[in-house]
């Protein structure tokens, strides 16, 4: 478990080296626990959070699978972000792989007019 957590702050710090979200194009920040996928939009030169959604609050309905609920996160902070005016923004995927959850929640916000 320690060496899987390290390995992913590891990753986290190599991503963000490169990326840098702040005016016209944000930061889209994902974060997935084992029950629960966390989506921010931040602006890194203000070092303020724009937008933030959770599927936190979708808990009460169990029937539903965590990558569905994903995919309703991500629909969600894409309407947040675009009544806010932001068009584009810059994926971190905060050192998970592009699968599953990961995956679900970015196509669904590029399908909800986010441009990546």
């Amino acid at each position: 478990m320690k060496k899987t957590q390290e390995k992913r702050i590891r990753l986290k710090k190599k991503i963000r080296a490169k990326i840098l979200g702040g005016g016209g194009r944000p930061r889209l920040s994902v974060f997935r626990s084992n029950s629960y996928i966390y989506a921010q939009i931040i602006d890194d030169k203000k070092g303020a959070t724009l937008v933030s959604a959770t599927d936190l609050k979708s808990d009460a309905d169990k029937k539903i699978t965590k990558t569905e609920r994903a995919k309703i996160v991500g629909k969600e902070v894409s309407k947040l972000a675009i009544e806010k005016g932001i068009k584009e923004v810059v994926f971190d995927r905060n050192g998970f792989k592009y699968t599953g959850r990961v995956k679900a929640l970015a196509d669904s916000a590029r399908e909800g007019g986010l441009k990546f």
